[in-house]
């Protein structure tokens, strides 16, 4: 795989087919591929020389081609999967493609629910500062990183988000396997919250290839895994000082500049692996210190009529709740007005009653219209009206408005917002582009 020199990529424009196609720029591979729709991870990838078509076709695939790599979202039927089987090429899933990579490298694999990205950057981090210069593949945005997503380092360590839908994180078999949580999430996959804890008991089962699992203390469905060698993690005594937070971690105490218990139970999952790699405490912790957080997670993008922006990538109740109370936790006495798109119906209609009291530490809400994903047939359920009427019902919020897309979303804020609010756009789809123009 990692000899092929001319490589095209189905889906190009999502968060780890576009580290996939810089991965292979740099081996000095010809990168071609496909999206359906413009994007600027898309213009980044053409101006670093990779072809691009929008919309897909069958003449998109070069007639050189000898690895055709795609989205999970590509479905068998996409014309370009069916011309490469027709022409005998070699096609992988971006999963597949991790698991391939993760054979040749000694492999920290993150999954569950919540909080991986942020989790493998940390662990990242660590590993740079403590000298391991290790090549990492995860799903934001990390700054400081010429490639963003990507990293490609000399040492023998290789770290990767492994995503949970449609059980992905079974295509690669870690040397440390970590755990976040396990929650009930991707439900037009998953029968129900069982299915879901099995399929990562599947994945532990890897037993002595997986030589280290790391897991989360505190999470009812992580504790019910049956794993040989177990690592767990937790928090302990946390507080915030001087708009940092502080906490101990199996007796050694952490301090975060980045706020929320979810970013303490992060960092506490980035120690305990910084721990089985050897990496000494002080180094790990002056990376975690120093860490300033990704891409749409808690990010201040910048000032709009004298109030703060942030973008957050929130899409699960649980996930919402939590960045809801690190904003509360870190501007105590300022307006929180939040604009949220939510991600895909199915999530949506299977959570419902979850989002609805997900938002109570809101002064305003805006829901816009729930974002479809691309290349995801899907039963369109409750719309953002139902859960907006939903969520004025219980009275916890002052003011709740429904928009009907992301022009109307930004309307409502010229409506509401008062200088020194706290403004965040919060969600998985395209709503963070409200987030970058209003803040130029």
């Amino acid at each position: 795989m990692q000899k092929s020199s001319n490589v095209h990529i189905i889906g190009i424009g999502g968060i780890g087919t576009s580290a996939v196609a810089k991965w292979f720029l740099h081996s000095g591979a010809t990168v071609t591929g496909s999206d359906t729709h413009p994007s600027d991870i898309i213009q980044n990838l053409k101006l670093r020389g990779v072809d691009v078509q929008i919309g897909h076709a069958t003449a998109n695939v070069p007639e050189m081609c000898d690895l055709v790599v795609y989205s999970r979202a590509v479905s068998e039927s996409n014309p370009e999967r069916q011309v490469a089987r027709e022409r005998g090429i070699t096609e992988l899933s971006f999963a597949q493609f991790l698991g391939q990579l993760a054979k040749s490298y000694k492999t920290i694999a993150v999954s569950g629910t919540n909080g991986k990205s942020t989790t493998t950057a940390m662990i990242a981090s660590i590993l740079v500062e403590a000298g391991y210069d290790p090549s990492v593949i995860v799903g934001t945005q990390v700054p400081g990183w010429k490639d963003g997503n990507l990293r490609i380092g000399k040492g023998d360590w290789l770290v990767v988000e492994a995503c949970e839908h449609m059980a992905s994180m079974l295509e690669i078999i870690p040397n440390i396997a970590v755990i976040t949580n396990i929650e009930e999430d991707h439900l037009d996959f998953y029968r129900d919250i069982d299915h879901i804890r099995e399929t990562f008991q599947k994945w532990i089962d890897c037993k002595d290839k997986c030589a280290n699992i790391v897991l989360n203390k505190t999470d009812a469905e992580s504790q019910k895994l049956n794993a040989k060698y177990v690592d767990n993690f937790a928090v302990e005594n946390r507080h915030t000082e001087n708009g940092k937070q502080i906490f101990d971690v199996a007796g050694v105490e952490v301090m975060l500049k980045i706020p929320g218990e979810f970013n303490a139970e992060n960092a506490a999952a980035a120690l305990t692996v910084a721990h089985i790699a050897g990496v000494v405490d002080d180094v790990a912790l002056k990376a975690l210190a120093e860490f300033a957080g990704t891409w749409r997670r808690f990010e201040h993008v910048g000032e709009w009529h004298e109030a703060s922006v942030y973008s957050d990538y929130a899409h699960h109740p649980t996930a919402v709740m939590g960045s809801i109370e690190a904003f509360r936790e870190f501007f105590p006495d300022r307006r929180l007005v939040i604009v949220y798109e939510p991600h895909q119906h199915s999530r949506t209609h299977e959570l419902f009653d979850d989002f609805v009291s997900a938002f109570d530490g809101a002064d305003v809400l805006i829901l816009s219209e729930i974002y479809e994903v691309t290349g995801r047939t899907e039963k369109h359920f409750e719309s953002s009206a139902d859960l907006t009427e939903a969520i004025n019902s219980r009275g916890k919020i002052s003011k709740v408005l429904y928009a009907a897309n992301h022009v109307e979303a930004e309307s409502h804020l010229r409506d509401v917002v008062e200088a020194g609010d706290v403004i965040v756009i919060m969600g998985a789809g395209s709503i963070d582009a409200v987030a970058r123009k209003i803040a130029g």
